[in-house]
């Protein structure tokens, strides 16, 4: 087994490794590696974007959404999580198994006086609370498995950034599973260092797998490649939020000028039919505002880009537009 070192904290390079380190990276070898984003809402490849996050909190607190490529639910990260990657030959009883790659996590916690241990299909805990969530996914004979670690994370964020609005919402996604969660600093009798961490996770890692620990530096070309994956897919509002499975949307708000109701359908990020229903003032066919938001992507700024040309109080009497953008 090959240690890659990957001292990046851009949650779109780290994704973009992932894919690239197993689809193109020589299959002779298994790799491991560490990870740490900066503040990241990281969502799973089947999930809906709009749903998962609260996106008026990460857009005015500047945290990042990505999604990856392996299934399962949305997850926090910031520079106080540590993530783990392993990439091996892919065998049945590996997948959807935590436990071989799981193993030198607990042991190593348990060098450091934590009884921790596995729970369920995907989770480590400590004290009933957990503390890494694993998900998985196979390619060319590969299976890559990556894990969180939550070392020293604000968990107040996680709360805030994940928090969906009560509005109404109806989809045919896969849900997160909101899990109770813990510190592992909070559980140490003598304080590290992340850094620190990383390093003692390292080497039991190497000691369960039985294998010396060697490096593989990323090379030139393996750079430039894993940066033109990442400008051409992850750091993409396609990716991050138009690859969503299709779903129903109703969001209503109650305001001085009346109740609003937008009710709309969104394939692959882009609304495809809508409907205004509430009890504002309006003078004008409101179906002209539905039909020049149809076929615009579910983004705030080209949204607000169609009905800026609009004269708003003629459709929607006194609600404004910064009112109206509320349901969106």
């Amino acid at each position: 087994m090959l240690y890659i070192r990957n001292d990046s904290n851009d949650p779109y390079f780290n994704m973009a490794l992932d894919e690239y380190a197993v689809k193109y990276l020589d299959p002779s070898n298994d790799y491991f590696y560490f990870y740490q984003n900066n503040p990241t809402i990281v969502i799973g490849r089947n999930q809906n974007t709009i749903e998962e996050v609260n996106l008026e909190y990460v857009k005015n607190h500047g945290i990042t959404v990505v999604r990856r490529m392996s299934g399962g639910g949305a997850v926090y990260h910031d520079l106080g999580n540590v993530n783990f990657t392993f990439i091996v030959d892919y065998r049945k009883e590996d997948f959807n198994s935590i436990e071989r790659f799981a193993k030198a996590i607990v042991k190593a916690l348990d060098k450091l006086g934590i009884d921790a241990e596995f729970s369920g299909r995907n989770d480590i805990i400590i004290a009933g609370k957990k503390i890494s969530g694993n998900a998985q996914y196979v390619a060319k004979k590969r299976i890559l498995h990556h894990g969180t670690l939550l070392f020293d994370s604000d968990l107040t964020v996680l709360g805030k950034a994940l928090n969906v609005k009560p509005e109404k919402i109806t989809s045919k996604g896969i849900k997160s599973v909101k899990s109770r969660v813990a510190n592992i600093k909070d559980y140490l009798k003598t304080d590290i260092m992340v850094s620190e961490f990383k390093e003692m996770l390292l080497k039991f890692v190497f000691e369960v797998e039985g294998s010396e620990l060697r490096e593989y530096t990323l090379m030139p070309e393996d750079m430039e490649n894993i940066m033109s994956l990442r400008n051409k897919k992850y750091a993409t509002w396609d990716w991050n939020f138009g690859c969503a499975p299709e779903f129903d949307l109703s969001r209503s708000c109650r305001f001085k000028g009346g109740e609003i109701q937008a009710h709309m359908n969104v394939r692959d990020g882009i609304i495809t039919d809508i409907k205004f229903i509430g009890d504002f003032m309006s003078v004008g066919d409101v179906s002209e505002v539905e039909e020049q938001l149809k076929g615009q992507r579910f983004k705030q700024e080209e949204i607000r880009g169609v009905l800026l040309k609009m004269d708003l109080k003629e459709y929607f009497g006194s609600i404004s537009l910064e009112e109206i953008m509320s349901l969106f």
